[in-house]
């Protein structure tokens, strides 16, 4: 005679049976196709702006971890501060270009020996090869610092363009982070503070790219990477810890929800 101790035994073997043949039935989570509006959130928990929960009073630690830790930092102001150092003393544009991409070859490998996240070194890596690569093929050391110009211009047309459509991308970022991704239009406060928040990163780009295009057009190249360095990492810091207050005024009272399906 079976017994509910062998049914159950049976049944806990099948199970097994089936997750170690990789049965799409034993995880329905897993079929489910990935949203634009998952991805998008995905992608806004894991802006710089995430690191502090809504609400929450941003700290010097919470601010160093937005900013990719002491890893991420060496990782973002290394590469630059080479450049700008082998340019000046030596004007040699090849090795001014190709040290950056080594050190940004040396640090995938340490994360990859280290066993954590690589992408985002491999990301600087990319930044950096085509940075060089556009230096190399014009000949000219100016070009170094094209891709971040137009990527100012990308990111400031994207925040000009959501505040058009009412949409103010800060706004859009932090209503997923709570689950509340109407908030900011049904509730005065929140709109006001998000909408401020957007304009000071319109203003972050917009000055950005008044100090570099026309270094960049002048053929500055010493001074343009000096202002680059300056209105980089410092200034984005800065720019988050803005926005962290601004947005902890509004959202003091709301806290993420985990289980909350998005609408």
């Amino acid at each position: 005679m079976t017994t509910p101790d062998d049914r159950d035994a049976g049944a806990e073997n099948a199970a097994n049976r089936a997750n170690a043949a990789g049965d799409p039935a034993g995880d329905p989570a897993e079929q489910q196709p990935v949203t634009f509006h998952a991805a998008f959130a995905q992608a806004a928990r894991n802006a710089g702006i995430a690191q502090v929960t809504p609400g929450e009073t941003p700290t010097g630690s919470s601010l160093l971890k937005a900013i990719g830790g002491v890893r991420g930092l060496i990782e973002s102001i290394l590469p630059g501060l080479a450049f700008l150092v082998i340019f000046t003393f030596t004007k040699n544009l090849v090795l001014s270009v190709t040290a950056p991409v080594a050190l940004s070859v040396v640090f995938v490998i340490v994360r990859l020996v280290s066993r954590s996240a690589v992408m985002p070194a491999i990301a600087g890596l990319l930044g950096v090869g085509v940075s060089a690569g556009l230096a190399l093929f014009t000949g000219r050391a100016e070009d170094n610092f094209v891709l971040g110009i137009v990527i100012n211009i990308v990111c400031l047309v994207v925040l000009l363009v959501s505040l058009i459509v009412r949409r103010p991308l800060i706004g859009v970022i932090v209503g997923l982070l709570v689950n509340d991704p109407a908030g900011y239009r049904t509730d005065r406060a929140k709109g006001r503070v998000v909408l401020v928040a957007t304009w000071c990163w319109v203003g972050l780009f917009a000055t950005r790219l008044a100090f570099e295009v026309p270094l960049y057009l002048a053929a500055q190249t010493e001074l343009l990477g000096s202002v680059k360095l300056i209105l980089g990492v410092p200034l984005y810091a800065g720019m988050l810890w803005v926005t962290w207050l601004l947005v902890r005024a509004a959202y003091s009272k709301t806290r993420p929800t985990a289980s909350a399906e998005p609408s």
